[in-house]
């Protein structure tokens, strides 16, 4: 029903505008009676074989939601029962911010892509916590992805990191750091081996000091070399990291069969969906062999059918996001992914 009639519909509209219109009214239909029930009847597929327990946290199924979708935490009830396993909310930041000026969210249709410059668009932690207390359904675990705000100098980017785990930790169940979005000028430079160093340990520190520490996650970009990748699994090793999210988006424009001059005019941004999927499956498998499979990673990227997210999976990943694929392909995918694994 999504693709023949819904999909066709809402990409007629701006990419961002179809974004809050889904938002919108999911919000308002699962107000309802009935509504809640009807969504786990259609999507919502379990099974004692898809449990996953994962640095100590028990996940009802592998498949997870990428931060990105639901910055704000404004819809995890509703994605828990479309059937994700867990939801990943953000990237938040201490304080609110707008984002980048629009248009900042741009179809690809022909690779099935996407391409964004959102710019860490959020209400800020404390309205994400807000939210996270009110919300109804338990049954998905939720993540808490982190960035900072554009106008913090990444010398001090550890106090805004730390600001977001102090608001948050008491309504996620685990923590990623995201320094690898491609958006927010600078950020990708904390990814070096001695800036992020010293913000893990700080992020850490605070962390491990709280009532109940939460597992930390770092996720990184698919454009690292091999080295680079070594030096993330170093870093990981020293600061304890509990995995790796891989991967963001990628800044690469190469192998697109969206005419080239069209691409361009597009502008800056990170590209994600299909053109990623063979990069991303790549950085996992290195990840995965390097460890000898000791360091949970969490697999994101390109993954539009069952096959794309058994592929991630027998490559090293524990668990596996969606993001790109659930707008194309609907949240029918969703259960195609869980049935198949079964």
């Amino acid at each position: 029903m999504y693709k023949a009639f819904l999909k066709p519909a809402l990409f007629q509209l701006d990419a961002e505008r179809a974004h809050h219109f889904i938002f919108d009214n999911l919000k308002r239909a699962y107000r309802l009676p009935g509504t809640a029930s009807l969504l786990r009847g259609l999507y919502n597929f379990q099974h004692p074989g898809l449990e996953r327990e994962v640095f100590g946290l028990k996940f009802r199924n592998p498949v997870g939601l990428a931060a990105g979708l639901d910055k704000n935490a404004v819809l995890t009830d509703e994605l828990a029962a479309l059937g994700f396993g867990f939801v990943e909310i953000g990237t938040v930041t201490p304080r609110p911010q707008p984002g980048n000026p629009t248009p900042r969210l741009f179809r690809l249709p022909q690779d099935e892509a996407l391409v964004n410059r959102m710019g860490f668009n959020n209400e800020g932690a404390t309205a994400a916590a807000q939210r996270l207390r009110q919300r109804r359904n338990r049954q998905a675990i939720i993540g808490g992805n982190i960035g900072k705000n554009k106008d913090t100098p990444n010398e001090q980017a550890a106090q805004d990191y730390v600001a977001c785990v102090e608001a948050l930790h008491e309504v996620v169940d685990y923590f990623v750091v995201n320094v690898s979005s491609p958006n927010t000028p600078g950020l990708r430079q904390l990814q070096e081996r001695e800036p992020l160093i010293q913000l893990l340990q700080q992020v850490q520190e605070r962390n491990r000091a709280l009532p109940q520490p939460r597992p930390l996650l770092l996720k990184i970009a698919p454009d690292l070399t091999d080295s680079q990748l070594d030096d993330i699994l170093l870093i990981a090793r020293e600061t304890s990291l509990s995995g790796l999210v891989a991967t963001n988006t990628t800044i690469s424009r190469a192998d697109l069969r969206t005419n080239a001059t069209h691409v361009d005019s597009l502008g800056a941004g990170g590209l994600s969906g299909k053109p990623l999927r063979q990069r991303a499956t790549e950085v996992i498998r290195y990840l995965h062999q390097r460890t000898n499979g000791g360091l949970p990673i969490i697999g994101a990227g390109g993954i539009h059918s069952p096959q794309d997210a058994q592929e991630k999976l027998a490559a090293g990943a524990t668990l596996v996001q969606l993001y790109t694929g659930f707008i194309y392909e609907g949240p029918a995918l969703i259960g195609r992914i869980n049935r198949a694994l079964v």
